[in-house]
């Protein structure tokens, strides 16, 4: 008898929620070290909703130039890991595995330092998924205080290319 395989999963309905690990995350969120903000993803429930984090070590490239002496996670990587685990709420239905994302815009607000040591808890929510934008918020949090919020919008151009009239053509549905 073969023993079973502990990377496989079940086939998940939209509505199941499952978790994916370092190595799992990889399949739905095309970013890598070090530009990958995210460490697990306690929760998925394909466009709904993921939450997960990211642990933070002295040993994180930006620390030690942001800044010396008093080390902090830059803004930028903070919305950054917000879009990051927004995108896998995306990617993770049916047919967009794998796929590109882009930003079109972000709203943060930014409330405490994010230092070394600390785990960077990420929740996030899809408000609407159409014609391939989604619209959705963020929450960060480290020792249960919130660190930034966000509204964001996010594409798969792939998808959104398909309902963007082109020049000197008459406006159709597309296939689907």
């Amino acid at each position: 008898m073969t023993p079973p395989n502990r990377n496989a999963r079940k086939q998940v309905s939209p509505m199941d929620g499952f978790s994916l690990n370092f190595l799992q995350l990889q399949d739905y969120q095309p970013n890598r070290y070090p530009f990958l903000m995210i460490d697990h993803v306690d929760e998925v429930i394909p466009g709904v909703s993921a939450r997960g984090f990211k642990n933070l070590s002295m040993n994180e490239w930006f620390f030690p130039i942001h800044f010396p002496g008093a080390p902090n996670m830059p803004g930028a990587l903070q919305l950054e890991a917000l879009a990051q685990m927004l995108t896998v709420a995306i990617t993770t239905l049916p047919g967009n595995k794998g796929r590109v994302t882009h930003a079109l815009s972000h709203t943060v607000r930014y409330r405490k330092e994010v230092l070394p040591g600390q785990k960077f808890c990420i929740e996030t929510k899809v408000i609407s998924w159409v014609r391939g934008i989604c619209k959705g918020t963020g929450i960060a949090y480290t020792d249960g205080e919130v660190a930034c919020e966000a509204e964001m919008m996010i594409t798969i151009p792939e998808i959104l290319q398909q309902y963007v009239p082109k020049a000197g053509q008459p406006r159709t549905r597309p296939p689907g």
